[in-house]
């Protein structure tokens, strides 16, 4: 009998492995190992200022030195691929993305394609032609406001060295934008459950022209593309474009594409119909 493989899950901006939990369930319950990854700088290794607490200190909050300041992509797929070597004792691996995540993933399947049986992302940026930041300037992303979060971060990111947003906000205007980014089909209170899960700190760097997924490496490994059809984040358009970008790098080689309804975040609440896509690929 085939060995099982072991989901590995890499999170995405300000998350942590600790929004897994619902999936890892769902997976275990189908019979499948998974384990969550949190990146340097996240889960337990995040910075949570005493001034972050209610009540709130946006003075000392935006001054207040976080220990994510200075880690790199490099670092995530470093933490990512010491995850990896260990899960590949017990045979094949599976390394899933989620959002920002997928940057990391790329990045690791570029130093490391040896450690991987399948890539998956999940509405994950899989930069192929531009640097992940690159896209927000092209059309599919137009609908995207970048400057749509500006009201909830906290001090100069050039002098903290890091992006630090204010997930704990009662501020109703930006809890509802925070909603339509991320989970405008989720009640009220899976998604105030989900937004303090986040943590307030996150890295500068998301990668670089160097950082793209190269043909000789990344583009020898089968990959999967899981669609969420009603992302506001990551739209629909740019993960199609993202696709078509990675089949036309390697097209010996092209994404397996599935589709989800559902916004950013409504797969983690609600993981069933995503595990059973994770099943059919362990399956395959």
């Amino acid at each position: 009998m085939p060995l099982s493989p072991t989901f590995v899950l890499v999170h995405g901006a300000f998350a942590n492995s600790f929004s897994f939990a619902p999936l890892q369930a769902e997976l275990g319950l189908l019979g499948h190992r998974s384990v969550a990854v949190d990146l340097p700088g996240h889960g337990f290794e995040a910075t949570f200022p005493a001034s972050y607490q209610a009540p709130q200190d946006f003075a000392a909050l935006a001054a207040e030195p976080g220990a994510i300041k200075g880690v790199t992509l490099a670092d995530n797929a470093a933490r990512v691929i010491e995850a990896l070597e260990r899960a590949r004792r017990n045979g094949p691996t599976v390394l899933v993305g989620h959002s920002r995540g997928g940057a990391t993933i790329t990045a690791v399947a570029n130093a490391r394609p040896d450690l991987i049986d399948r890539l998956v992302y999940v509405s994950a940026w899989c930069p192929v032609d531009l640097p992940v930041g690159d896209y927000y300037a092209e059309p599919e992303m137009a609908s995207v406001d970048p400057m749509a979060f500006a009201p909830s971060l906290l001090g100069n990111p050039a002098e903290l060295g890091l992006l630090r947003t204010n997930f704990r906000t009662s501020d109703p205007a930006a809890l509802a934008t925070f909603k339509e980014a991320f989970g405008a089909d989720l009640t009220d209170d899976e998604f105030r459950t989900f937004l303090n899960t986040f943590q307030p700190d996150e890295s500068l760097d998301a990668g670089t022209e160097a950082d793209r997924a190269q043909a000789a490496t990344w583009g020898t490994v089968p990959r999967t593309y899981i669609r969420l059809a009603d992302d506001t984040s990551l739209t629909p358009a740019a993960q199609d474009r993202m696709i078509r970008e990675a089949d036309a790098l390697t097209p010996g080689n092209p994404f397996d594409v599935h589709t989800l309804d559902g916004s950013h975040l409504r797969w983690l609440v609600h993981p069933g119909p995503a595990a059973a896509v994770l099943a059919g690929l362990a399956a395959g």
